[in-house]
């Protein structure tokens, strides 16, 4: 069993170095086959929805993002954003571009994180086709003082 994952892992990682590392137009295609190379027959398959719709809370600094450039900022409304792909109750999965610097990108899975409601994961996943980076943070929301 090991071998059978670690050759599926090796293939992954070879069709991974193939793609150009393009969050828009790779990011989906990238996660299903990281889903078959875990055994699964996909992503949707194994029950995982990409571009869960993340509702924003009025006055979130995030929604002043999808507020702003047109809207009236006197009258901020909720709004949404994309998680690029969420397996209820297992993990969330924030896509960035191949290079991108994941430090830079803490702040947005932990907001996602916070308003995936009633099925928030327990793990959250930031990704740049290069490098996984894994946050338990049900784990750090017990450990860490408010």
């Amino acid at each position: 069993m090991a071998d059978e994952l670690r050759a599926s892992l090796t293939g992954f990682t070879n069709f991974a170095r193939s793609l150009r590392g393009d969050e828009k137009s790779e990011a989906q295609t990238f996660l299903d086959h990281f889903f078959r190379a875990l055994g699964h027959a996909g992503a949707i398959e194994a029950g995982a929805t990409f571009e869960f719709r993340v509702a924003k809370k009025p006055g979130s600094a995030q929604l002043e993002l999808v507020v702003g450039g047109g809207g009236d900022p006197a009258r901020p409304k909720g709004g949404k954003k994309f998680a690029d792909l969420l397996w209820p109750d297992r993990v969330l999965i924030e896509m960035k571009s191949r290079g991108a610097n994941l430090e830079k990108h803490y702040d947005q899975a932990f907001d996602y994180w916070t308003h995936i409601v009633p099925k928030r994961p327990p793990y959250v996943i930031l990704c740049n086709f290069d490098e996984f980076w894994i946050y338990d943070f049900l784990m750090e929301t017990r450990t860490r003082s408010w």
